[in-house]
């Protein structure tokens, strides 16, 4: 016989996925992976069988209750589900699925609203790090409409403003986990490659799209298409797994560490073409940027990738420093990817010659799809 659970479907910035109350479901472990499997479908590259949209950004799922702690009014717990393979993954936090967490809680009766905006306190366990949300609430309803606009996302809505508190080591345990702004990394059948790993919101692995041959303005078709390239990107985010003591063997990577550290490429701005066919000019352009997901490249960027990058460009040293526009606001880093910029930003202050992360933010847009009871 099937089963049923309460759920609701939410846009939450260019990802989309379930939402879930934690009470609904079986505790951690093997039954409740099997669970957040049947319901998308996976694994199965299709997903025919279940709500996943085929692609990684359209197979999350967000399960959330009250929280326990004074600093929070909510757990959340993002769960990365893979599409063809029978794996479930809560490595690293998503932005994107984070900005329609406030507006589920609101929904969900775990949080009252306010007059016009209401402040949504969420203790993400993925990371254990708090993430503040403002949302706007006239007449104590969350308000989908507005005139914000994300790259990725056809129309406009209200803002979310989404911001991760002291975003340190939210998987690896420092901004610089390996204690360098500089790593050289030894990639089979490759050579030597200098790379960037840092750790604000989600660890990312930066390199330079000109060492891996390529131009950092390619669309996703182009990357995926590429196997050689989708295989060198792979063997470098093991690489650096392994550096970080996620995994024992680089190989292990795509089953054992699927989603960190986040494959990152990125270039000097310049001029580039959109996949709206919009031509977009180097002037508006602080950083051109690709980034990996589960193995294939993101369509757009992941706003706590974004995140991080903003933090990693603060860093004297890194990568993501010395390709950035040098004038580029801290507060304002506009990141150039498939289909527009992203702008995310940092507060960070200087400790003595030592980087301090105090928060990092962006804005995204969330939007309520379906309110109702999902079969598995």
């Amino acid at each position: 016989m099937q089963r049923s659970i309460p759920c609701m479907i939410f846009r939450g910035g260019t990802s989309k996925g379930l939402y879930l109350l934690e009470k609904d479901l079986p505790p951690e472990g093997k039954e409740r992976d099997e669970v957040l499997m049947r319901l998308m479908g996976s694994p199965d590259m299709r997903q025919i069988d279940g709500l996943g949209g085929a692609t990684s950004v359209t197979s999350k799922i967000a399960i959330l209750g009250p929280s326990n702690r004074d600093d929070s009014d909510v757990d959340y717990t993002f769960a990365q589900v893979s599409v063809d393979k029978p794996l479930v993954s809560y490595a690293g936090n998503c932005g994107n699925m984070s900005s329609g967490a406030g507006p589920f809680a609101i929904e969900s009766g775990l949080v009252k609203t306010g007059e016009d905006f209401t402040r949504v306190r969420i203790f993400n366990t993925n990371t254990q790090k708090i993430i503040i949300e403002e949302i706007e609430t006239p007449g104590g309803e969350v308000n989908y409409s507005g005139s914000y606009e994300i790259p990725g996302v056809p129309g406009s809505a209200a803002p979310v403003k989404v911001l991760v508190q002291d975003p340190a080591g939210s998987v690896c345990g420092g901004l610089l986990p390996t204690g360098n702004t500089i790593d050289e990394l030894s990639i089979p059948g490759f050579g030597l490659l200098t790379v960037s790993i840092v750790d604000a919101a989600n660890p990312l692995v930066f390199a330079l799209a000109s060492d891996v041959g390529i131009s950092g303005k390619e669309t996703p078709e182009e990357i995926d298409t590429n196997s050689d390239l989708l295989d060198l990107l792979e063997k470098i985010r093991g690489e650096a797994a392994v550096k970080l003591g996620l995994i024992n063997n680089a190989e292990e990577s795509p089953l054992k560490s699927p989603g960190v550290p986040k494959m990152t490429i990125i270039a000097p701005p310049g001029a580039y073409t959109v996949a709206s066919g919009e031509l977009i000019p180097s002037e508006r352009i602080d950083l051109l940027g690709r980034m990996m997901s589960m193995q294939k490249t993101h369509p757009s960027y992941a706003l706590t990738g974004a995140m991080c990058t903003a933090a990693a460009a603060v860093i004297p040293g890194t990568l993501v420093f010395r390709t950035k526009r040098q004038e580029a606001e801290p507060k304002r880093l506009r990141i150039a990817h498939p289909t527009g910029i992203l702008e995310a930003g940092v507060e960070h202050k200087n400790l003595n010659g030592e980087i301090k992360i105090l928060n990092s933010y962006g804005f995204r847009t969330a939007r309520l799809l379906m309110k109702g009871t999902a079969f598995f």
